[in-house]
């Protein structure tokens, strides 16, 4: 992609979002439901869409909320529904809409104490507390936030009992329930002023804060990264943590920098990312470019997205690290540095994220687990701790209390940031340092994702593949070691291919949005291998869709 040239760059006035006009067309836009981009779709992270595009609107989160209701009704879900919404425009009217719903069928509803702002980590921090031995009145959640996306998205997302992220199986029955009322009319969607739902007797203003951040000292070392007076600095990026940080360095007695400690819904602050739009991705070197500028204010620095399910890294040694780098030395640091884990206990690893891991895996004995894309596949290996760490490529990972029970079940951006000011105290070395000893130890890696144009025909084909259809024997020179359609870890299908070989690989799968498929690459040797592999990825590619007639 072309990197376009307001790239780190703050935005201009001129791109800021017209929040009254999104709002506005919040209540006053109607989705037609005959067109597939403006129905109700769950991806990876729930249904997103904004309210300019018909395609997250009043009558969304209507229909989504009554879908939701019945789903809990026939799954004998009556414990509290635990509500969060982040710092996105869209967010505040979303949840003004579910819980008119919710109150209206009698759920009892946890909302943030002063309708503030709440991570999605403490939602399912809250539900796994709540729910922890007990087998009746369950608890559930939602958190309403399109994550990193731009200030005119709305999000909402359902975690249930588990308090991980809705599986498909879930999602699509909510999904096409949601779509069946958006069809039939408002007249099946029983609500309740907000005013008054505010006031129900079921709706019960919840301090979120307290015990996430009290017991933060069970999952990371606070009490080392306080003795060890390192600087810290943290960029929230004007999400839903921005609340969260001043408390946790008053309670451990950090020395602890919040910079822009501000909540803007038109994200005015943000540098553009790489293609020109704000996008609070705290993975993206343009994104983070005003934390970057202050590394060497800092002994260590991090920032989170929006709904605080990322993390973002920046060391003096390295700049922002690269997610792939810091799952690496967070696997390599965590599993030597918790005693009370399982030795069973295994490495998490999406199968497009680096094959770093696996070698740090093998090294350290352990047992490695690559599922498909998603966070939801970690979410039964952390509730029976058979996986002491779980991590995507995205920048999203959580991992267990330290005496090896489950802490959350979807991604924790907080404690990956303090992780790395653990990290640094523990081992004198920041997280970058310690990466460049990765390297020389196991050899240096390049990685890169590129995206190629595919039709819906071929996208199709993508997914659908078998390994007997690649007949190809080698890649880039070498021998094909294996071709997996799905995933090693759990068998699972992703919805696409890759092939291995013992110095590079990857794995190409369709967008769920746009005509493009993914190409996702590795090399053990260098660029111009990294290279041949992505030119040969898209070869076999090309090869495949040829023969299915596509």
């Amino acid at each position: 992609m072309k990197i376009h040239s307001l790239a780190g760059e703050v935005a201009p006035k001129s791109v800021l979002a017209n929040i009254p006009r999104l709002i506005s067309s919040y209540y006053t836009h109607q989705p037609d439901v005959s067109k597939p981009t403006q129905q109700v779709v769950f991806g990876t992270s729930g249904h997103r869409g904004s309210s300019l595009k018909n395609s997250f609107n009043q009558d969304h989160i209507l229909a989504i909320s009554q879908a939701l209701c019945e789903y809990r009704t026939s799954q004998h879900i009556d414990g509290p529904l635990f509500m969060g919404m982040d710092t996105h425009a869209l967010s505040e009217p979303a949840l003004a809409t579910a819980l008119e719903v919710f109150a209206a069928a009698g759920v009892t509803v946890m909302i943030p104490k002063g309708l503030g702002y709440t991570p999605t980590p403490v939602i399912s921090h809250a539900i796994l507390t709540f729910n922890q031995n007990r087998q009746r009145g369950l608890a559930d959640g939602v958190v309403i936030t399109p994550s990193h996306n731009p200030p005119e998205d709305g999000g909402f997302k359902y975690n249930p009992p588990h308090g991980g992220p809705a599986g498909n199986e879930i999602t699509q029955r909510i999904a096409d329930r949601a779509n069946e009322i958006l069809k039939n009319g408002p007249a099946l969607v029983k609500r309740m002023l907000f005013e008054k739902a505010l006031k129900a007797d079921t709706t019960h203003e919840y301090d979120y804060i307290t015990p996430y951040v009290a017991d933060l000292a069970n999952v990371v070392d606070m009490e080392l990264i306080a003795g060890s007076g390192l600087k810290l600095g943290v960029d929230p990026l004007g999400g839903a943590a921005v609340h969260y940080w001043a408390p946790i360095a008053q309670r451990y007695g950090l020395s602890l920098e919040i910079i822009n400690p501000f909540v803007d819904s038109t994200f005015a602050f943000m540098p553009l990312d790489k293609d020109g739009k704000i996008r609070m991705d705290c993975s993206s070197p343009f994104a983070m470019q005003g934390l970057i500028k202050l590394k060497d204010k800092f002994d260590i620095a991090f920032g989170n997205d929006t709904d605080v399910d990322r993390h973002g890294i920046v060391t003096k040694s390295a700049g922002l690290l690269n997610p792939n780098h810091y799952l690496s030395v967070a696997i390599w640091y965590l599993f030597q540095n918790r005693p009370d884990w399982r030795q069973s206990a295994a490495v998490g690893k999406t199968l497009v994220s680096t094959s770093m891991i696996d070698r740090v895996t093998a090294h350290l004995g352990r047992t490695l687990s690559e599922v498909p894309v998603g966070f939801k596949w970690f979410v039964d290996g952390l509730m029976r701790a058979e996986i002491g760490f779980g991590g995507e490529e995205s920048a999203g990972a959580s991992f267990l209390r330290r005496d090896g029970s489950v802490w959350t079940t979807d991604k924790d951006g907080i404690i990956m940031d303090l992780l790395a000011a653990e990290i640094m105290a523990g081992t004198g070395k920041d997280p970058g340092e310690i990466y460049t000893s990765l390297e020389e130890q196991f050899g240096t890696c390049v990685y890169e994702r590129i995206d190629a144009p595919a039709t819906a025909e071929q996208k199709a084909v993508l997914t659908k593949l078998s390994p007997e259809t690649i007949t190809a024997r080698e890649l880039a020179g070498e021998p094909i070691l294996a071709k997996h359609t799905r995933a090693p870890g759990n068998q699972a299908p992703f919805g696409g291919l890759k092939v291995v070989t013992e110095n590079g690989w990857f794995a190409a799968r369709p967008s769920g949005t746009e005509d493009i498929y993914k190409i996702y690459t590795e090399s053990f040797k260098d660029k111009a291998h990294l290279q041949r592999i992505q030119q040969e990825a898209q070869t076999i590619v090309s090869a495949t869709f040829q023969a299915a007639g596509v």
